[in-house]
């Protein structure tokens, strides 16, 4: 399985620290219900799945969340999904296969192909509901999940979705952690007989994107991350899915907002700067922040996750309100 990290002395209990006790009480102090399921996709696979919405009145849009590579969804990434379910936005997302409490062999990603498929269907069954019918869908996407965001827009037609914010994106991987290119090209080679084996060398991730000590001790707490080295078959896959999304920038024609550390490690800002020229999009926005490192929404110091946030809720306000459909009629 690869060598682990040695794990902190100090352990919490919840993604938020030591109190309240429950999740349904941390829910219910940010005017939020959150609940938890299973579905299965046509292949046969099942993705564990978890969903928050706002108490009080129907939800202003839906935003359909992917992680990135090694998290999962019962962790960190519930701060920001309870921050935006607070605030009108009902949130779905789903474990992908191998990652949290979806079955499959830890952190082996071998097709993302097969991920999206799966989580389109998860999505577009959400979107069927009778309550759903007529409400504006975002996609939102982290690191691996901002590509796979990208790759499900550019595999559904052009309206599919009213806009996609991107965080991170791993559009390519950075310099600063790929092997170098000797090692890479052995990689690839042995993956072809050995894709499961958890051998390739890599700069600790947690080290990597998050800032501030404390968290990444709260990072590290997260009884579902995958801590083992990266696996011969991901690493490869996410090469090729790189190389694809870096070919394609110049196709991406969904609105769209994406943000980025200028100081990020794990993937590169220049490829988010390279999307906003590239993309075709009538309406994009992009935000580098100055000295952030990959983890803009936990890693942070709270003040840098709080601009961040808002800067995402200020997007998703203005492409929910009537106005913005005009000036957009207009152009």
């Amino acid at each position: 399985m690869g060598s682990q990290p040695v794990q902190p002395t100090r352990k919490y209990r919840n993604f938020w620290g030591n109190s309240p006790e429950t999740e349904e009480e941390y829910y219910a102090l940010h005017g939020v219900s959150g609940a938890s399921t299973h579905f299965t996709a046509p292949s046969g696979r099942s993705l564990f799945t978890r969903s928050w919405a706002p108490l009080v009145g129907p939800p202003r849009a839906l935003l359909f969340m992917i992680h990135g590579y090694g998290n999962d969804t019962g962790w960190t990434m519930q701060l920001t999904a309870t921050f935006l379910a607070s605030h009108g936005f009902a949130c779905f997302a789903a474990d992908l296969p191998g990652h949290g409490r979806s079955p499959g062999l830890r952190a082996f990603v071998p097709d993302l192909n097969l991920v999206l498929h799966d989580l389109q269907a998860f999505f577009q069954s959400v979107r069927a509901r009778p309550q759903n019918h007529g409400r504006k869908s975002f996609l939102y996407g982290e690191s691996m999940g901002g590509a796979l965001c990208l790759l499900m827009h550019l595999s559904m037609p052009a309206d599919s979705w009213a806009g996609a914010v991107l965080v991170a994106p791993m559009c390519k991987i950075s310099d600063r952690i790929k092997p170098p290119w000797p090692v890479e090209m052995a990689l690839r080679f042995v993956a072809r007989f050995a894709p499961t084996l958890p051998v390739v060398p890599m700069a600790d991730l947690v080290e990597k994107s998050v800032k501030v000590p404390e968290k990444r001790v709260l990072a590290m707490c997260n009884p579902m991350r995958y801590f083992g080295k990266p696996r011969l078959g991901t690493v490869v896959e996410l090469l090729r899915v790189t190389d694809e999304l870096g070919s394609r920038l110049h196709e991406v024609s969904i609105p769209f907002l994406v943000l980025h550390g200028s100081a990020d490690e794990v993937t590169d800002p220049a490829v988010s700067k390279a999307l906003y020229e590239e993309a075709r999009s009538e309406d994009k926005s992009i935000k580098i922040y100055d000295g952030m490192l990959h983890s803009l929404l936990f890693g942070e110091p709270d003040e840098n996750v709080a601009m961040v946030r808002q800067d995402i809720l200020a997007w998703l306000n203005e492409r929910c309100s009537d106005q913005h459909e005009i000036n957009i009629e207009r152009i």
